[in-house]
């Protein structure tokens, strides 16, 4: 009777660990290679991440944005990692647009409560800044997008009624029309899906890259 237990034993575990071996091998292997190799031939753009390229040069990604200063381009909505894009010196400091010092690869927002002081100053500033910027506009013109942070803090999108309110500042920064801007703003908008879901947004990134070719900068 003790040998057959054992032997009972025995074979429930080496049933167990070829059983555990198979299903590892299949589901962490095979099925993941199938689906990288499937998504590799039918959506070869998004399995490389929606690389964006001018002249042949990647300049970022369709799905993540960028931090923009310039006035003649679109700016983007505020992020708490500044998009993560940074400008490092000869002496290897790095340091975001505004000087700060950057704080490493991150996504993610200060997740600050409507009654903490550090939010009424971060809105407060680009308040100013945006004013400052963009002469004609007043406080109440600015739309919410413009002042607020996305939960990732690499929103690549902002609303049409954000792109139409640096309409002005952009044409007079570029020298475009301001018909060609709204011609550009129009081109990189994405309606709801489907007709129905969210609502209608304008690609900052991609809507840059057409006003810098039409510039003949980029």
């Amino acid at each position: 009777m003790m040998n057959e237990a054992m032997k009972n034993i025995i074979d429930g575990t080496r049933q167990a660990i070829t059983a555990s071996v198979v299903l590892m091998f299949i589901c962490g292997f095979l099925f993941p290679c199938a689906l990288s190799g499937l998504g590799a031939v039918l959506f070869p753009s998004q399995s490389k991440g929606n690389i964006v390229t001018v002249n042949g040069q990647a300049v970022g990604t369709a799905f993540v944005g960028q931090e923009f200063t310039q006035d003649y381009y679109l700016w983007s909505r505020p992020s708490a990692y500044h998009y993560n894009v940074y400008t490092e010196d000869g002496n290897g400091s790095q340091r975001y647009l505004d000087g700060t010092e950057f704080s490493g690869l991150s996504s993610g927002s200060n997740n600050y409560a409507p009654s903490n002081p550090a939010l009424r100053d971060r809105v407060e500033t680009d308040m100013q800044v945006f004013l400052a910027r963009n002469p004609g506009v007043q406080a109440s013109d600015i739309p919410t997008d413009l002042l607020t942070a996305s939960g990732s803090g690499l929103d690549p999108h902002i609303s049409p009624e954000a792109a139409e309110v640096q309409v002005p500042r952009i044409a007079n920064a570029s020298g475009l029309s301001e018909e060609t801007v709204r011609e550009i703003i129009k081109a990189n908008t994405e309606g709801k899906v489907l007709g129905v879901f969210g609502e209608p947004t304008v690609n900052v990134l991609m809507a840059n890259i057409q006003i810098g070719k039409a510039m003949g900068i980029l």
